[in-house]
């Protein structure tokens, strides 16, 4: 009984391919500062944690968090500390916005075996894409699938359909890599995919993944390949 070939990999963005709670924590503290220095009369620590809270609660991706954030503190949205904070958050994000450690590595080794590679992201698709270019890694994607592209989040089946469908691939010749179990292993699974659990992006302390391999470097995806593909 042979296995059927490996010919493309799907990736989460967040949590997968960059380390997106390390971002968000370095920007949001650099907002805090810099909120405090253009003379906001609050505590810094206490508003780090209020403003992680009001991201919890109100998604991520929101952009109105420091307004919330203000109405809270000081009762009113003042616009010079506004644009103090976000001053300060944009350019921390972008100089901690980074792939985790032999992301690059492990895309040019999928790339040089004709592996074919696809985004699935909950994320909005003008941030996905940001997130990407950013990062330089646009050119190895044959397609970046959202939730602006699929109207469904993960679990839902339609983005990993989605995606296999635009890579040309059927379910059991690909793999799902992700961070979180309960989207991203249980989505791609209901389709027959392979999964990889990013045990490195992991912020859960997940225990047991549900998925075909836990890896905790990404480039262990290189070696799994290699493995499935000279046994097929």
């Amino acid at each position: 009984m042979h296995n059927t070939l490996i010919k493309g990999i799907v990736f989460d963005l967040d949590n997968t391919l960059l380390d997106f709670m390390k971002m968000k924590e370095f920007a949001v503290k650099a907002a805090v500062k810099g909120m405090i220095e253009a003379g906001l009369k609050v505590d810094e620590e206490q508003s780090y944690i209020d403003i992680i809270a009001i991201y919890e609660e109100f998604g991520w991706e929101n952009q109105k968090v420091f307004d919330v954030f203000m109405e809270k503190s000081i009762g009113r949205v003042d616009n010079k500390f506004l644009a103090a904070g976000v001053v300060a958050y944009r350019r921390a994000r972008e100089a901690n916005l980074m792939a985790y450690p032999n992301v690059n590595r492990t895309m040019m080794a999928l790339a040089k075996k004709g592996i074919k590679m696809a985004v699935v992201s909950d994320a909005p698709s003008r941030e996905a894409w940001m997130r990407i270019y950013y990062l330089n890694l646009y050119h190895f994607f044959d397609a970046v699938i959202t939730y602006d592209d699929s109207g469904e989040r993960k679990p839902s089946k339609i983005p990993f359909q989605m995606a296999l469908n635009a890579l040309g691939l059927q379910p059991d010749e690909s793999i799902m890599v992700g961070d979180w179990p309960e989207r991203d292993v249980v989505g791609a699974r209901q389709i027959g995919m392979r999964t990889a659990f990013a045990r490195y992006g992991d912020t859960f302390g997940t225990q047991h993944s549900g998925a075909d391999w836990d890896i905790n470097d990404i480039y262990e995806l290189v070696e799994i390949l290699n493995e499935l593909n000279d046994s097929a």
